[in-house]
């Protein structure tokens, strides 16, 4: 039997958290790009040698921004589907709890890139709470779903 879903009125909301996510992107590529061009490290080098960063304090920033980076691509898109789930059964809860997760993630990213990743803690707190609520989120609204609820 076809399974018809019908989005929430509010599913909006879910759709606007999810979109602040592409932004927040674009946030980590000017802070990476600005951190590589301070380091003198040109393209296609991903990361500063261990030895270069020890001694080079624009080089382990560079570092710390890009690690930042793909940190947050491989957060994206588990919470992405979390998100775009939960919201099915529970629109408000998962963008509110999503736009916790964005700005989160803008803590991590600016803390990161400027303090190294003593400086990601707050925002790593807060986007790891927010994700794994939303995981759960999602869990019951998929078993829900499946069960014909």
């Amino acid at each position: 039997m076809p399974l018809t879903i019908q989005l929430p009125e509010e599913y909006g909301y879910v759709l606007v958290a999810a979109t602040s996510t592409f932004f927040i992107n674009s946030l980590h590529v000017v802070l990476t790009s600005k951190a590589r061009k301070a380091s003198g490290l040109k393209y296609p080098i991903p990361y500063a040698s261990n030895e270069l960063a020890e001694k080079n304090d624009l080089a382990y920033k560079f570092n710390c921004a890009q690690r930042s980076h793909a940190n947050f691509t491989e957060n994206q898109i588990s919470f992405l589907g979390a998100l775009l789930i939960s919201g099915l059964r529970f629109p408000v809860a998962a963008a509110a709890i999503g736009g916790g997760w964005a700005l989160s993630r803008v803590i991590y990213a600016v803390g990161y890139s400027a303090g190294g990743p003593q400086g990601r803690m707050r925002g790593s707190i807060g986007s790891f709470l927010c994700d794994t609520i939303l995981k759960f989120m999602a869990a019951y609204t998929s078993i829900s779903y499946a069960l014909g609820q």
